[in-house]
């Protein structure tokens, strides 16, 4: 069985099992995953990179291509089959295994990673609209701690997917999608820096990519909406 299927199977049963925080029926297509990486691999001098929640690696696929040779790679997961996976793949997959030696996979919460720990590049795949108000404030600000000044965050949102949800839900999970949109735009609003827009994915996305401001300075400029139509 090739990879591919074999990476289908895997993220169908464990959405099934775990859709709270798996999010999606399928893994990230290869359009999503590569805006995703956009920012990796940009300094000669070497990056430290963090992806939080890899699943099977389709995002990972990207990323390793693009890691240079002083470049440092760590993936936090909770789903421990996705972790499983994502070790074999270092172990005997073609395009990851160049990386192994460069990268850890971490079966622990992004806030569990230690308080002085900062990454330059941080790449998260977290079904973010899936978790509670305070799950998704906590998530942020835990992601957010973890980013140098002046590092780039990355993550993605299926299109319209709050609005579209709030239609057809509750009074209850209409709030809870409206306390969602605002802890995102407490982020957004002032630090996003670029907006791909990812039509070929299954559903179509954007990836909203996020730069904190280095110390006593704003964020680099307005959102660059739209700059990518895939």
């Amino acid at each position: 069985m090739s990879n591919w299927w074999h990476d289908q199977r895997v993220f169908w049963r464990q959405f099934r099992e775990e859709f709270h925080t798996t999010g999606a029926v399928l893994p990230s297509g290869r359009f999503l995953a590569r805006a995703l990486a956009r920012y990796v691999g940009q300094q000669p001098e070497g990056q430290r990179i963090l992806e939080v929640g890899p699943g099977t690696g389709a995002v990972t696929s990207q990323i390793v291509r693009r890691l240079g040779p002083h470049d440092r790679l760590d993936l936090v997961e909770l789903n421990a089959e996705f972790v499983r996976r994502l070790n074999e793949r270092f172990a005997r997959d073609a395009h990851f295994q160049p990386a192994a030696q460069q990268s850890r996979v971490l079966h622990l919460p992004v806030e569990q990673l230690p308080a002085d720990t900062r990454y330059d590049v941080i790449v998260s795949g977290l079904p973010l609209n899936n978790f509670s108000v305070a799950d998704v404030e906590h998530l942020l600000a835990a992601i957010t701690r973890l980013l140098r000044p002046g590092g780039m965050l990355s993550f993605f949102e299926y299109i319209a997917i709050r609005p579209a949800r709030s239609l057809v839900s509750g009074r209850a999970e209409r709030a809870r999608l409206r306390g969602i949109g605002q802890a995102l735009d407490g982020l957004l609003k002032p630090h996003e820096v670029r907006r791909d827009w990812i039509w070929p994915n299954v559903p179509p996305a954007w990836v909203h990519h996020v730069r904190m401001p280095t110390n006593g300075s704003s964020a680099s400029g307005p959102a660059n909406n739209g700059a990518t139509n895939r």
